[in-house]
């Protein structure tokens, strides 16, 4: 039987609406067992008092960390966003574009910066949408102490430090990743700006 035959099409039609495709699950799964172990430990967030700007990272630059870098300057937060793995000036895909404009947010405007063109400031929260590329950004950063990296998922109604990849995936799935995103962005946004006011951090409390 083919893999596109109807029967298997209504099988994965759920996971690829939920999850992207099945190997979204499973590393969504795989993701879920290091953090229930503690193997992302090391990607929580410890000291939000001393965030100034968010950067949301990704592969391309040009899906998740577009949207949330877009969204989290919508709720007036100092945010940007880079891709490790991607050409500085790209634009967005339609399907991106698109589902973005269904979640009220407007990406015709972005161009994707790759990490070698990226600034790095002192305070800068990293946030990155899989386990792997933390670890990926960790090593490239070479150890700095002045900034902090964390998962976005991790502030999802329930942790997903794995979001998959939308790009090249149907619009549903789309819809539903810009969904965790942003209720992962509004749920950092609210932290944040606890801690702001608490340290003073007026860039942040605003």
């Amino acid at each position: 039987m083919q893999a596109d035959h109807p029967v298997f099409a209504k099988i994965f039609a759920p996971i690829n609406r939920r999850w992207g495709t099945w190997r979204g699950l499973v590393r969504t799964v795989m993701a879920q067992l290091q953090l229930a172990t503690g193997g992302l430990d090391d990607f929580k967030l410890r000291q939000p008092e001393g965030i100034r700007r968010v950067v949301f990272v990704c592969r391309g630059n040009i899906c998740r960390s577009s949207f949330a870098h877009q969204l989290a300057t919508s709720y007036g937060l100092p945010a940007a966003s880079l891709g490790l793995k991607t050409k500085t000036g790209v634009r967005s895909p339609a399907a991106a574009v698109e589902a973005a404009a269904r979640a009220g947010i407007d990406m015709d405007l972005h161009r994707a910066t790759d990490l070698k063109d990226f600034e790095v400031k002192p305070g800068d929260l990293f946030l990155v949408m899989e386990p792997g590329q933390a670890i990926e950004l960790r090593e490239r950063l070479g150890g700095r102490q002045d900034v902090s990296i964390s998962l976005l998922g991790l502030w999802c109604p329930v942790s997903m430090p794995h979001l998959h990849d939308p790009f090249s995936l149907g619009g549903d799935y789309f819809d539903t990743v810009f969904m965790r995103i942003d209720q992962a962005v509004c749920a950092l946004v609210r932290e944040l700006r606890r801690s702001a006011q608490v340290g003073r951090n007026e860039a942040l409390a605003a």
